[in-house]
């Protein structure tokens, strides 16, 4: 891979640990508005959508973070 091409994924890298931090973030609220229901509503719908979207952004960063193990190794 020449040097031009190195530097194009170095840039997504950046991107994607930038994306990642971002979702960190909305996890950590989530997770957090979560812990401030009371219990009765973190049992029902609501308490278990919330879960969920915490569950996808947990699934989604470990894939970001196994895209950048792949570019980095790509630019090796």
């Amino acid at each position: 891979m020449n040097k031009q091409r190195r530097k194009r994924i170095e840039e997504a890298v950046t991107l994607i640990e930038q994306a990642k931090e971002i979702i960190e973030e909305v996890k950590d609220d989530e997770e957090e508005a979560f812990e401030n229901l009371p219990e009765s509503l973190q049992n029902g719908e609501r308490g278990e959508a919330m879960q969920t979207a915490v569950d996808n952004m947990e699934t989604a960063f470990g894939e970001l973070e196994e895209a950048v193990s792949s570019l980095e190794e790509a630019a090796e």
